[in-house]
């Protein structure tokens, strides 16, 4: 299913607007929270809908592996399997598996389970397959991310077996009707690479577009040049999607060159080890100086652990290494991650984004 972004607000490149699904629609600028295994890890779904996320991801890699496609399939798909009623998109699994230094030829990448040891074979047609039984409403390509840094011979490598795989994708979708296909655009740093992968991508007439390979330890100085020139490329009618990007001055950064989705671990991870996002910049919850305090995490959030507890109480939790310390903060980054995205979605409508952007940019460079 074709998507397309209903654009009710512009700031420069910027957008905000509303894509429409099968399933309905969700608003744009999106931050995605990861539930990597069927949960984002310490919190439920009931958690998710409380703090009004729009969309989760699930890992195909992890969910292929336990408990398995045919399991979950068998159980009505991952929104029956999550009691979940927003959209889930899935990625592909690529990542994980190069992370793991398969062996890949044109047919696909060959690698041995974490869980077990056990050899599988992905193709593009399998992740396909796979993802059309996880259910997901929007579904990625299998394909190849080179690491950064890497030299131009190894970049257009991944370029032209990503677009190879990109086409046998295309073929082998069958949900058409109620699940979005997106093709990925590669190149790495490479301002060129990710033009022409860019036009290769959109030659292939894909439901929505992603930008993946960024993100991964260069510098914003080489990551915003590469993410301009492919998204210069893609159509302006379709929702563009930076794979794996989470900190307050990337996303800015992003939606203000046009992105549309983003998706990250970071603020469920840094949560869990007592690091909590403010209005006014990082916080580690177990330092000794909260240990009498009153205050909520950021006096300027709504959030319901906002709302409740003290730093004092969450530094108890936390220094103890108490499960329910995870919970909240989880909660809590969360919440104040998908607000933060509403302001920026404020901002571009009242078409004031350049201030807040220097101001995120004072906060959190």
């Amino acid at each position: 299913m074709k998507l397309h972004v209903e654009i009710a607000a512009r700031d420069g490149a910027a957008r905000t607007g509303v894509v429409q699904t099968a399933r309905g629609g969700f608003t744009t600028p999106v931050f995605m929270p990861v539930g990597t295994r069927g949960t984002v890890r310490a919190i439920t779904t009931a958690d998710l809908e409380g703090v009004g996320a729009e969309i989760v991801l699930g890992n195909t890699y992890h969910l292929m592996l336990r408990p398995g496609a045919d399991v979950i399939e068998a159980l009505g798909g991952l929104h029956r399997f999550e009691d979940w009623h927003g959209h889930v998109l899935t990625d592909s699994g690529g990542y994980q598996v190069f992370s793991l230094q398969p062996k890949v030829t044109d047919d696909g990448a060959t690698f041995r389970s974490t869980y077990d040891g056990s050899a599988h074979h992905l193709t593009p047609e399998a992740a396909v397959a796979i993802q059309e039984q996880l259910g997901a409403d929007i579904q990625m390509v299998l394909d190849v991310c080179a690491p950064l840094p890497s030299d131009r011979a190894t970049l257009g490598a991944a370029v032209d077996r990503t677009a190879l795989w990109a086409g046998r994708a295309r073929r082998a979708h069958r949900r058409v009707e109620d699940q979005a296909l997106f093709g990925i655009v590669q190149g790495g740093d490479d301002v060129e690479l990710r033009r022409e992968s860019a036009l290769r991508t959109v030659a292939l007439d894909f439901d929505g577009y992603a930008v993946g390979g960024l993100s991964v330890g260069e510098s914003r100085e080489k990551m915003l040049p590469a993410l301009q020139a492919a998204v210069a490329e893609l159509p302006e009618d379709q929702p563009r999607y930076f794979m794996g990007l989470g900190d307050p001055v990337g996303i800015v950064e992003a939606v203000a060159l046009g992105v549309d989705m983003f998706d990250c671990v970071l603020p469920t991870r840094l949560a869990r080890h007592g690091t909590i996002l403010t209005a006014s910049g990082r916080l580690n919850i177990k330092r000794a100086e909260w240990a009498r305090s009153e205050d909520p995490l950021d006096p300027t959030c709504a959030c319901e652990v906002c709302s409740r507890y003290s730093r004092g109480y969450l530094r108890h939790l936390s220094v103890l290494g108490e499960p329910t310390a995870a919970t909240l903060c989880t909660v809590h980054n969360v919440a104040w991650l998908l607000g933060f995205v509403e302001r920026i979605r404020e901002h571009i409508r009242c078409g004031t984004l350049e201030g807040f952007r220097s101001e995120v940019a004072s906060i959190w460079a």
